[in-house]
C-alpha cells in the first residue's frame, strides 16, 4: 500500500485552516474551504446543529462565533484516507473550548471528527463535516474571565515575515 503524503498533507492544512478560521469567525476562508453543496451535522451534548449549503453552514458559523465570543479548536490525531485522485475522508479528534461573554457560558469537550473531501481544480475541500461528542462540560459562570485579548473576522495580527 502506498500513501498519498502531499494530498494527505493539503487536507491537514484545509482542517487546520477551518479550526483557525472558526475561532477567528474568517468568513472568507471558511466560504473558500467548503464546496458550493456541502453538508454539515454536528452532535453535542446539549444541541444538535445541521446545516446544508456552503452559504447556510458559513452564514450559521459565523452568526455563532460572533464578536462577544471566545473559543478555540483542535484538530489531533487525522486519519486520511486518500480513495481517489479527487475524493478523501478523515478522521479528527477535536479537543475544544468555548466562552460566550454574553451568557457567561462555557464550553469545554472533545469529539470525534468524520470528514468527507473532494479535490476540485487542484483544491481539497470540504465535502461534508460531521462529528459526535464523546466529551461535554458546560458550565454558567458567575463572573467572566479576565480575557486580555480575543480576535474574530479574521483580524489575526501577524508579525509579517522577514525573508532569513
Amino acid at each position: 500500500m502506498s500513501l498519498r503524503l502531499e494530498d494527505i498533507e493539503l487536507i491537514k492544512q484545509l482542517k487546520s485552516r477551518y479550526f483557525r478560521s472558526i475561532d477567528t469567525a474568517d468568513k472568507q476562508s471558511l466560504t473558500d474551504m467548503f464546496m458550493e453543496d456541502a453538508r454539515i451535522c454536528y452532535f453535542g451534548g446539549t444541541y444538535e446543529f445541521e446545516a446544508e449549503g456552503r452559504d447556510n453552514i458559513v452564514g450559521a458559523l459565523t452568526a455563532a462565533f460572533h464578536d462577544k465570543f471566545a473559543s478555540i479548536h483542535n484538530g489531533h490525531c487525522p486519519e486520511i484516507d486518500v480513495l481517489s485522485d479527487d475524493r478523501a475522508e478523515g478522521i479528527w479528534y477535536l479537543q475544544d473550548w468555548s466562552l460566550d461573554l454574553n451568557t457567561k457560558i462555557a464550553t469545554h469537550g472533545a469529539a470525534i471528527y468524520r470528514d468527507k473531501y473532494l479535490k476540485v481544480d487542484g483544491k481539497w475541500k470540504i465535502k461534508e463535516s460531521t462529528y459526535s461528542r464523546i466529551y461535554e462540560q458546560v458550565d454558567e459562570l458567575k463572573e467572566l474571565p479576565n480575557i486580555t485579548a480575543r480576535v474574530l473576522s479574521g483580524n489575526v495580527k501577524v508579525p509579517e515575515r522577514k525573508p532569513w
